[in-house]
């Protein structure tokens, strides 16, 4: 990912001097070697994205040392992508296949009477929320089989089940697949996680709910956050935000849309949408939903997460830290996979703050539950931070992690 030096840098020299910064100032205010900038503005060294964002919001050039930094991304290595699921089970062919998977369980619901039903309907309620929880602990390709398995037979439990069963038994199997999704994309195969949670649309439908169709958008907008693709993100998650969908979905909405904003430093914008996001989420309607809940339900406050997320986006990772600091500590001990999460981007806000031996100890303890909690989704910010601490790599903190960090990001069979 790199800048064109011929626009970038005399725009940057130009915007420092305006300033009345000299660039051994300017170095010390970004925590970056002053022959490094040195030579970005003569066009002698290529400009990263994040050093690029933070020139943009300290010299406050409203989007422009942003604009200028052109990305590009290699083309994905295919070679060892995981091959697509097996399993999809839309609305038509739950409709289609009745229940001759599940004869061998003795579980066919349509033969057995409404009270006996309503505990095996509570009974996979209470296995999804055991899964969840699996999910914070568990590698997701270990998770995986076992999800499809069930979102199947859920699914199938819906084809001869009593009318007034059906709904409720569908829409549980929604969930199953949208959170199958969740762990196919954090397994890094992005095109099972898209395909799962549009058969959670189409199953919530059957069931008479047309909004999780709408957290469908939500959740591909966050795929195209994590490809870098800002403008599809925001389109996305602007569809999900109509009047007539639920707050939480809004609200969830909203914040994907702000870091979309971020990616690309349209800070009004981003701090709009916070706002939104934040009244949305707080709202009485927004906590009062029945049914599991949609989205995170580790983060207590997700707006206040998303803003300290989008603050080192900005180029702002002081005020970053100070979020996420503050946000990490009230999530739960047992939530590993989200304490990665947001604790890795709260190390690489401390690294890019010049809190170098901070952030280390902040990675280290994180790293340490990694091989736990693989993800493909946090390793994006273990390699921004890998990326980030070899400027630093003179001190000693930094060369202690090196070790740990490699084995994280090391290619996994």
């Amino acid at each position: 990912m790199t800048s064109t030096p011929s626009h970038f840098g005399p725009e940057l020299r130009r915007l420092r001097q305006e300033a009345g910064l000299s660039l051994a100032d300017f170095a010390m205010a970004l925590n970056y070697d002053k022959g490094h900038l040195s030579k970005v503005e003569r066009g002698g060294r290529t400009a990263s994205p994040d050093l690029a964002r933070r020139c943009d919001a300290f010299l406050g050039a409203k989007g422009e040392l942003e604009r200028l930094a052109v990305r590009s991304e290699p083309a994905p290595d295919t070679t060892d992508a995981p091959a697509p699921s097996r399993w999809h089970v839309g609305r038509r062919a739950v409709l289609a296949a009745g229940t001759g998977s599940l004869v061998d369980l003795g579980l066919k619901l349509g033969s057995q009477p409404l009270s006996a039903a309503a505990p095996l309907l509570l009974s996979f309620r209470a296995q999804f929320d055991q899964l969840r929880q699996l999910g914070q602990c568990t590698a997701p390709k270990l998770l995986l089989p076992l999800l499809e398995t069930q979102t199947r037979t859920v699914a199938g439990l819906a084809a001869d089940s009593p009318s007034a069963t059906r709904t409720p038994v569908l829409l549980l199997a929604s969930r199953f697949a949208e959170f199958t999704g969740w762990m196919a994309q954090e397994a890094g195969d992005s095109g099972a996680a898209l395909g799962w949670t549009g058969e959670a649309a189409e199953l919530a439908r059957a069931g008479g709910d047309p909004y999780l169709g709408s957290y469908a958008l939500v959740r591909r907008a966050l795929v195209t956050f994590y490809d870098g693709d800002a403008a599809s993100t925001v389109a996305l998650a602007r569809r999900a935000q109509r009047d007539d969908i639920p707050p939480r979905i809004r609200g969830l909405a909203a914040q994907q849309e702000a870091q979309g904003h971020a990616l690309v430093g349209d800070e009004r914008d981003c701090l709009r949408s916070l706002d939104r996001a934040r009244e949305l989420l707080n709202s009485d309607d927004a906590r009062s939903g029945a049914g599991p809940v949609i989205g995170t339900s580790h983060v207590s406050d997700p707006a206040a997460m998303a803003t300290g997320w989008c603050l080192h986006d900005l180029g702002r990772p002081k005020a970053a830290a100070e979020v996420l600091d503050r946000e990490c500590r009230r999530l739960p001990a047992h939530a590993l996979r989200t304490r990665a999460r947001y604790g890795f981007r709260r190390s690489l806000a401390h690294a890019a703050s010049g809190e170098v031996e901070h952030a280390c100890t902040i990675a280290g303890e994180l790293l340490g539950v990694m091989p736990a909690v693989p993800s493909a989704t946090v390793n994006s910010d273990v390699r921004r931070l890998a990326r980030e601490l070899h400027r630093f790599r003179s001190s000693r903190a930094v060369r202690d992690l090196q070790p740990a960090l490699a084995r994280v990001l090391a290619p996994q069979d």
